[in-house]
Formats: structure tokens, sequence, C-alpha cells
């Protein structure tokens, strides 16, 4: 189980204590950090700092429960502290390479559970505001339950793509990296996907 902004997760004993005599590992280049953390599991808990929230965030996204997220998040730097003397810079930035073992996990995680897609994506519904009205409150969340279950039928690339880009603002270049497919691609599925979303909207009277 991972432990968000600790520094470091159960089982993985990953922690970022600053080396002394050396420059700070929160004041280094990504790269220079990414170099050192092949070599020394101290700079790797500096990575852990910087991007857990965000890789946690991502998963919960996609499985919808806090434990099984903590879980998959654990195991996802675990995988990345075991290669990442093969990570290779290919233009995007480190946390392309995370979000990638993510969905890669998840992608697994629910091919060996076989359990219905669960999704927690307020986010991608916010033109209701809270009211004070009673009968509206219930009106607005009839709608987002709405929403969350349009979304559940979407392909699992196709949830990615939205919760990468309206959660965790990744570009279509980054996006692109985490998926193994080109730009353009990404590009294509995203307004594909949006364009699938509104016309089930429209239908069940939402948009």
């Amino acid at each position: 189980m991972v432990k968000r902004g600790t520094g470091q997760s159960q089982g993985m004993g990953i922690r970022s204590p600053r080396p002394n005599g050396n420059t700070p590992y929160t004041a280094m280049d990504e790269a220079e950090l990414i170099e050192r953390a092949a070599r020394d599991p101290r700079a790797f808990g500096e990575l852990y700092e910087r991007y857990v929230d965000r890789i946690y965030n991502y998963i919960y996204h996609r499985v919808g429960n806090a434990q099984d997220a903590e879980d998959l998040t654990a195991r996802t730097f675990q995988r990345a502290l075991q290669h990442i003397g093969r990570y290779e810079d290919h233009g995007a930035p480190f946390s392309a390479w995370l979000y990638r073992i993510a969905h890669n996990l998840v992608a697994n995680w629910y091919r060996d559970t076989s359990r219905r897609k669960e999704v927690a994506l307020d986010e991608l519904y916010t033109s209701h505001r809270r009211s004070d009205d009673p009968y509206r409150e219930v009106i607005r969340r009839e709608e987002i339950e709405t929403v969350r279950e349009v979304v559940k039928q979407l392909s699992p690339d196709r949830q990615t793509v939205l919760i990468l880009k309206h959660s965790e603002h990744l570009s279509n270049a980054e996006i692109a990296q985490v998926l193994g497919r080109t730009e353009g691609a990404v590009k294509s599925l995203y307004h594909r996907t949006l364009q699938a979303l509104r016309e089930e909207l429209e239908k069940r009277g939402i948009l």
C-alpha cells in the first residue's frame, strides 16, 4: 500500500533523504536525477515524491476505489524502480513513462480480476454547480451518475485519454507516450471519444 505524500511506500523502502555533502536531489535537473536513480534508491525516492500523487490520481480515476489505487500505485513505482536503468529519454517527460507503467498495470488488473470498469470523473461534467435548491441538487446528482455510466462504457484507452486530458492535463504528445501511439492518433482518438460521449449524452437528454 502506498503512503502518498510521505516519500515512502510499504514494501518498497523508498525514501528521499538528502545525501551529505552533495547537491540536494530536489535541486537537481530531472535528467540527472533519473541517471542517479539507476544507481541510488535515494534519488529514486525524490522521483517518487514528485509523481506519486499524480500517478495515484490517475489510477484512482481508472479503478474507482482507494485500496486498489494505492496497491497499484505501489506496484507502479516498484516496477519503475526495477527498470529505471532501462529508461530512455525520447523527448517526453519522465511522468509519461510512469503513466505508461500504470496504464499497463491497470489493464492487467482488469484482465486478471474481470471486474466491471469503475471511474470517478466528476471533472468531466462541471457545467452544473452545487445548488441550495434540493430539487436542483437531486437532478444534478442524477446527471453526474448518468455521465459516469456513459464513461464506464468507453474502452480503456478512451477512458485513459479523458482522464489524462481533463484530470492530469497531459498534452497529446505525452498521452501518446502512455498509450504507445502517435500524437496524431491520440488527437483523433480524443475527438472521436468526445463525439461519442456527446452523442450518447444527447440521447439521454443531458446535453
